[in-house]
């Protein structure tokens, strides 16, 4: 009995490893592809413990496990001509899924890797034919929901033909490339100066005729003041004559008195002035004698300053 115990140990443990190598578990993010001799021979795609053939040194049956959920695959600085033939840079990104583990395990040999080298090639190509016929505005306006549905049904079939599923195309980037970028703000400090000389050109035209409507309107004011003020002027002076008239009508020799009087303060204000008058002019006629009254031509005179030598 006990030379059969290792014995028995050996064959357990034999057993022990052929069911171990006969299970394989699938959790809800994988797909396992099951390969018989490098034939695939099944797909597990639902979570849970499945069996196999054990032996897989001996290429009997090996597992190959793949993703189930969606994945994503980022692809920066991608270069490409708008319909005005300028270059931008553009990222993007493909949401996507293995909806096929037998083309993709034909196709890439189910590497993940080598599958989104192949989208890369097939993305470049379908954002170049996207931008070449939109301008850089498009991009950057309601057509971007567009112009991203059209990449990703331009994607498909290639995808299709990898066993993947496109679920989504996204760009996040559209930048200018460093050369138009710089070209861009030439034109845009370009466009900005010419703006601003019409604007400055607009200002100075409207601050002319503000300015010569404000001179005309100068002009005006003066010229109707100064007519009112004539107006004015003239009336002050007959309404002056007028007063005159009727204090001189009403006593004559009262006014020819205060005539002569006003006539005496300015003729003889102490300024220097020197006057060559007979004693016997009517210019003093009232000095002789205030009743007297004078011609009503008689006004008074007054000279220019004399030599020194003259008498007062």
């Amino acid at each position: 009995m006990a030379n059969r115990l290792p014995a028995i140990a050996v064959a357990g443990i034999v057993i022990l490893f052929l069911i171990y190598s006969s299970i394989f578990v699938v959790n809800a993010r994988q797909q396992a592809i099951v390969l018989r001799f490098g034939e695939i021979v099944d797909v597990k795609s639902e979570p849970g413990i499945y069996f196999k053939m054990p032996f897989s040194f001996f290429d009997a049956d090996n597992v190959q496990m793949i993703e189930n959920r969606v994945l994503r695959f980022d692809l920066d600085n991608i270069r490409v001509q708008v319909s005005g033939g300028k270059f931008y840079e553009v990222d993007a990104f493909i949401a996507y899924r293995i909806s096929n583990p037998r083309v993709f395990r034909s196709a890439v040999s189910g590497s993940v890797e080598l599958a989104e080298q192949r989208l890369r090639t097939r993305l470049d190509a379908a954002l170049r034919r996207v931008y070449g016929l939109r301008g850089f505005e498009a991009a950057l306006s309601e057509e971007r929901a567009e112009m991203m549905r059209e990449v990703r049904d331009q994607m498909r079939p290639d995808a299709t033909s990898l066993g993947l599923e496109i679920v989504d195309v996204r760009i996040r980037r559209t930048d200018l490339t460093q050369e138009v970028s710089q070209q861009t703000f030439e034109r845009m400090k370009a466009e900005r100066l010419a703006e601003a000389e019409r604007l400055r050109a607009r200002g100075n035209e409207a601050a002319q005729r503000i300015r010569a409507r404000a001179d005309r309107e100068v002009v005006e004011i003066v010229a109707e003041a100064q007519r009112e003020g004539e107006i004015l002027r003239g009336e002050g002076d007959a309404e002056r004559n007028s007063i005159f008239a009727g204090a001189y009508l009403r006593d004559p020799q009262f006014f020819d008195f205060y005539r002569s009087m006003s006539a005496y303060g300015t003729a003889l204000n102490g300024d220097g002035t020197t006057m060559v008058l007979s004693p016997e002019s009517e210019f003093f006629r009232f000095f002789r004698d205030p009743n007297q009254s004078a011609p009503a031509s008689a006004a008074p005179v007054r000279q220019a300053p004399a030599p020194a030598t003259s008498g007062q």
